[in-house]
């Protein structure tokens, strides 16, 4: 009988604890909320410098205006004329860039372009016009000359400053513009002689481009140029009597510009990638 009750009273108190525990239990506060640390994401970084080729074509004109003159300085024919200066542009350019934020791109480049844009113009100054007369008492007019002025583009550099919007941190689209140079040579050929002159200019250029990123530090571009070299000028000595005394020169005085689309790859030196939240 005694310990018929033992068990009660052990069961009992088992009750009793099994629920102060459950109470303890229900009055503990939930484990807290810990939300999980950002990932950092690299951005590419444009900042740095940068060296590449380029390959295009350039569309060039010249228009001018020149003057036959004899030994004294006489003005014999005006002629005004345009000619296309066109062909295939190449060469390399340098620069820095610097990534302001995520969204512009300041930078500044300088290049030099070979190209062979060339174009030349055919005319002749009428007989009687730019030749003495020739015979004795049937005094016949001095013949025709023709004549064929060319003009080519040997060289071209600029230096360009350049403003650029990041479409997608990959993908830049600039404007540009700066300070251009370039050598221009001018010839005329007479049926007694070829001669040529030389000149250096300093003018102006502006353009536009898109470039990318293809992977890791290499980047490709598509890009346009206008390019202002100014005016040429000087004389060529044709070698031909002219009326009037002297030999016939060819006093030329030409504007020179160009249009200049052209693909180019840049590898850059830069800075670590910008991290993004």
């Amino acid at each position: 009988m005694e310990k018929k009750y033992l068990a009660l009273a052990c069961l009992a108190a088992s009750a009793v604890g099994a629920g102060s525990f459950g109470a303890r239990a229900a009055d503990m506060a939930p484990a807290p909320y810990v939300k999980a640390p950002a990932i950092a994401v690299p951005v590419y970084n444009w900042t740095g410098f940068y060296i590449g080729g380029n390959v295009g074509y350039s569309w060039g004109r010249s228009s001018d205006t020149s003057t036959l003159t004899n030994g004294a300085g006489g003005t014999l024919v005006t002629t005004a004329n345009n000619s296309n200066l066109d062909n295939v542009v190449g060469g390399g350019q340098i620069g820095y860039n610097w990534q302001v934020d995520r969204s512009w791109v300041l930078g500044i480049e300088a290049d030099f372009q070979g190209t062979g844009e060339k174009g030349n113009i055919n005319y002749t100054c009428p007989a009687g016009v730019c030749t003495p007369a020739t015979g004795g008492l049937a005094v016949t007019p001095g013949p025709a000359v023709p004549l064929t002025a060319t003009q080519q583009i040997d060289w071209f550099g600029t230096v360009r400053g350049r403003v650029g919007v990041l479409a997608t941190p990959t993908w830049m689209v600039y404007g540009t513009g700066g300070l251009a140079y370039g050598e221009v040579k001018t010839g005329v050929t007479s049926p007694l002689a070829t001669v040529s002159a030389t000149n250096t200019n300093v003018g102006w250029t502006a353009g536009a481009g898109i470039e990318g990123v293809l992977g890791g530090n290499w980047t490709a571009k598509l890009e346009y140029l206008y390019v202002d070299l100014g005016k040429v000028s000087g004389g060529l000595n044709t070698g031909v009597a002219a009326l009037g005394g002297g030999t016939l020169t060819q006093n030329y005085n030409s504007h020179v510009t160009d249009n200049v689309v052209r693909v180019g790859i840049n590898y850059r030196w830069g800075g670590p990638p910008v991290t993004k939240y």
